[in-house]
């Protein structure tokens, strides 16, 4: 589910604001995202819990991010910590290192060879202020 949710949260980077719920209709009709119709509703709600804190979210990564603004981040890279960051602050199921080892995994598998360890570098950042 962290992976579709990943997919869905990247398409905010090609799209205003206003045409996200759209957006996210079309996510669910491609039929390679389609679930169980209960793991849509989960994949939904975690998504727009995350888009409701975005700008938080973006907030935090450039606060603790030296050198490097949202705004210059690789949009792959940019979605997997918003992701992480997301569940490391406000979700309370997933744990830190949880969050973490996943946002990894997904850069190795969507980002370019260094994204790996940046998003670790940058999550960490996060993991020692809690």
């Amino acid at each position: 589910m962290r992976e579709q949710i990943f997919k869905l949260l990247f398409r905010v980077e090609f799209n205003p604001r206003e045409e996200i719920a759209e957006q996210e209709a079309f996510f669910f009709e491609d039929e390679e995202n389609s679930r169980a119709e209960e793991d849509n509703a989960r994949i939904s709600e975690k998504f727009n819990k995350i888009m409701d804190k975005l700008e938080d979210i973006d907030s935090a990564l450039n606060e603790r991010v030296q050198g490097w603004e949202t705004g210059r981040m690789g949009k792959v890279d940019l979605t997997i910590l918003r992701l992480a960051v997301y569940e490391i602050l406000y979700d309370e199921e997933v744990p830190t290192g949880v969050a973490i080892n996943e946002a990894v995994e997904l850069a190795k598998k969507f980002g370019q060879e260094s994204s790996s360890s940046f998003v670790n570098g940058v999550l960490a950042k996060f993991a020692q202020r809690l």
